[in-house]
């Protein structure tokens, strides 16, 4: 019962820093926005996507990056939910929440739950704009893909935890932040599929092949279309199980990074 209280106060306050920030809303829709809408109408004539699963017929590019675009809110919030972290930590309010008598696990938990709960929402919202420009999914693809985005933004979510465990100043995490966020979304095949990478470099097809992002993008792209896609299911598995168990030991101050800061 404890557990489930200390869940609900922690999802609660995101849910609360979240309507009080409605600009970071506004900007988790702006950003794949410029991209559906006026990158993709450039792409559309150089960058022709042939039939690949899980599509059963010549796709348009803006179709295309949908997928790509939604898992890129879940990276852009994952990592801003990891910069409150950081600012928390400054405050002091993070450290009063770490000495509570829950285990430290469960908390971190119970913010990776909040993140990601609030990027399901923003996904659905851009899902939501996009439909009024005729890019639209299967009916149920809509429903289907709510695991595949809340396991993504759980993902997601444990890499921006792992960062902010190392990260000690606010002003640095911006930048740490950068080295990840880009490299994550242009080496994977949120833009353009794999096999577009293999004409241009083999080595540089596989490196997005092994990006967890990558499939990130792939079991949500399946899903929207009411597929299921074992080998991405079970990249993302693994990555948020590596990425929850390095953050658990960051902010373990008999162990990991925190002690070293303090």
């Amino acid at each position: 019962m404890t557990w489930a209280i200390a869940l609900r106060a922690i999802v609660g306050r995101e849910f609360l820093r979240f309507v009080h920030q409605r600009e970071r809303f506004l900007s988790a829709l702006v950003r794949p926005l410029v991209w559906l809408l006026i990158f993709a109408a450039g792409f559309r004539a150089a960058l022709g996507v042939s039939i690949i699963p899980p599509y059963q017929t010549y796709i348009t590019y803006e179709t295309y990056i949908v997928p790509g675009l939604c898992a890129m809110i879940l990276l852009f919030n994952g990592m801003q939910s990891s910069l409150a972290l950081v600012y928390d930590r400054e405050m002091g309010s993070m450290r009063l929440l770490l000495t509570s008598p829950l285990p430290r696990w469960w908390l971190l938990f119970a913010r990776l739950v909040a993140s990601s709960a609030i990027s399901v929402l923003q996904v659905y919202a851009f899902l939501a704009i996009a439909a009024l420009f005729d890019i639209t999914m299967p009916a149920w693809g809509y429903v289907a893909v709510l695991p595949a985005l809340f396991l993504g933004g759980i993902m997601l979510g444990a890499l921006g935890l792992v960062l902010s465990s190392f990260v000690r100043q606010l002003e640095n995490f911006a930048g740490v932040m950068n080295f990840v966020i880009f490299p994550m979304f242009f080496l994977s095949s949120a833009l353009y599929p794999l096999w577009k990478m293999q004409e241009s470099s083999s080595l540089l097809r596989d490196i997005c092949a092994l990006n967890p992002f990558t499939h990130v993008v792939e079991l949500i792209r399946f899903a929207l279309y009411t597929q299921f896609n074992g080998p991405a299911l079970l990249w993302v598995l693994v990555a948020s199980g590596v990425f929850c168990l390095a953050a658990i030991w960051g902010y373990d101050p008999a162990r990991g990074l925190m002690k070293r800061k303090g």
